[in-house]
């Protein structure tokens, strides 16, 4: 490790719990990039599992409505 980040990370135990939770979170996106491991988040996780439970019960947005939003942004 260098210098540099040695003397970050020996600060860090100083910052503010938001700025390091903010760093955690630049991590994980910064580990993601270079190592191609996305780690979902507590929410996104949630979102997924909601959505699954939607489609397990049959509950879908109407092909007519999807076809106007790629529409949409398609052009």
């Amino acid at each position: 490790m260098n210098k540099i980040a040695e003397t970050i990370l020996e600060r860090i135990a100083d910052w503010p719990a938001e700025a390091q939770e903010e760093l955690m979170q630049s991590i994980v996106d910064i580990e993601a990039k270079h190592l191609g491991v996305y780690r979902l988040s507590d929410d996104e996780r949630a979102a997924i599992r909601e959505g699954l439970a939607q489609a397990k019960r049959g509950e879908f947005i109407a092909d007519d409505i999807v076809k106007s939003y790629f529409d949409k942004y398609r052009a």
